[in-house]
């Protein structure tokens, strides 16, 4: 008989357990069951249990619910889930990453948490759907490092491909997808502002 342990190897599953670890502890410091964060985000709870214990992964845009209901940004928790670093190295390894799912594919944080003016994340995918618009207050440059992107600003559809950028201040309508259907990667860095600002 084999012993069950929740310990993985996995990176992908640990980056999932310690999102919704982190969720968790966010939920109780706010005094929330899982019920009323439920409620709160249009998610079920049986759901959200999945999240918290790492079963199950939230999109971007559930993620986006999750973390307004508890008074944070996705990017902040996405940040505060990657693995602590050792000593005081700022360096974060690939395996010590959290990420959520994003229109077909994946976002993650490529910085641990700490204070600082900017998040930057990494969105990786294949799919080809536009999907809805995004629209914060935060201004933010994209930079394609890899593979043909469709970005899509309040309207106007460039092809962009590696080495293209993009800068678009907060209020602009924006998305982006996969010009052909093969993989890309695109490096976002968000401006993160001050409690209260926007």
């Amino acid at each position: 008989m084999q012993a069950r342990t929740d310990e993985t190897t996995d990176p992908l599953d640990r980056s999932v357990t310690r999102l919704g670890q982190r969720i968790r502890t966010l939920r109780h410091a706010a005094g929330l069951t899982l019920v009323q964060l439920a409620a709160a985000t249009g998610l079920s709870h049986s759901f959200l249990s999945q999240v918290e214990r790492g079963r199950a992964r939230l999109s971007m845009s559930s993620l986006f619910r999750v973390a307004t209901t508890l008074g944070t940004t996705q990017q902040i928790l996405l940040a505060e889930a990657t693995a602590p670093s050792a000593g005081a190295t700022s360096v974060l390894r690939r395996t010590d990453d959290a990420s959520a799912s994003a229109g077909g594919g994946t976002v993650r944080a490529l910085a641990p948490a700490g204070e600082r003016p900017f998040d930057p994340l990494e969105y990786a995918g294949t799919s080809r759907d536009l999907g809805p618009y995004w629209v914060h207050d935060e201004d933010e440059f994209a930079y394609v490092v890899e593979g043909s992107v469709l970005l899509d600003l309040d309207g106007t559809v460039d092809r962009v491909g590696p080495g293209d950028s993009a800068f678009y201040r907060g209020g602009t309508r924006h998305r982006w997808a996969s010009a052909e259907g093969a993989p890309y990667r695109l490096l976002v860095v968000k401006q993160r502002l001050a409690p209260g600002a926007g």
